[in-house]
């Protein structure tokens, strides 16, 4: 039940949209004129599950950056925001991880759906990788 309080669970989804979101440079909600909002972790997911998930990278790095590094930073990102909360990690497994002294987790190809999202964060037909990268969503 959500209570509205903090909790560990929430804390650490929190801490996977920051990744997520200096990673990519884009803000967790990104809104789309007549085509409603695009979720962060929704469209970091689908690339993962295309096994492109660099392509996610902030367009102002220009390229200059360590691919292990950021691929690391993004899927822990993504591990932090799992719809389950159950399956998010502790903050110690994130530290070990980021700091390479753990395996990077293997997630789900897809984002795991458990059920109607609070509010329609995305529309399918209106989803596109290629322009939410392009800044043009």
């Amino acid at each position: 039940m959500d209570t509205g309080k903090a909790r560990k669970e929430s804390d650490i989804f929190s801490f996977g949209v920051v990744l997520l979101e200096i990673s990519c440079g884009k803000k967790a909600i990104h809104h789309q004129e007549l085509k409603g909002e695009v979720s962060l972790v929704e469209w970091v997911w689908k690339l993962y599950g295309l096994r492109n998930i660099t392509v996610a990278a902030d367009p102002k790095l220009y390229g200059q950056f360590d691919a292990k590094e950021l691929e690391w930073l993004l899927v822990v990102g993504l591990w932090c925001d799992n719809p389950d909360n159950t399956s998010r990690p502790s903050i110690k497994k994130v530290i070990k991880v980021l700091n390479f002294e753990a395996p990077l987790p293997i997630l789900p190809q897809n984002m795991p759906f458990l059920g109607p999202l609070p509010s329609p964060l995305i529309n399918e037909q209106f989803f596109s990788v290629s322009s939410f990268f392009r800044g043009t969503c």
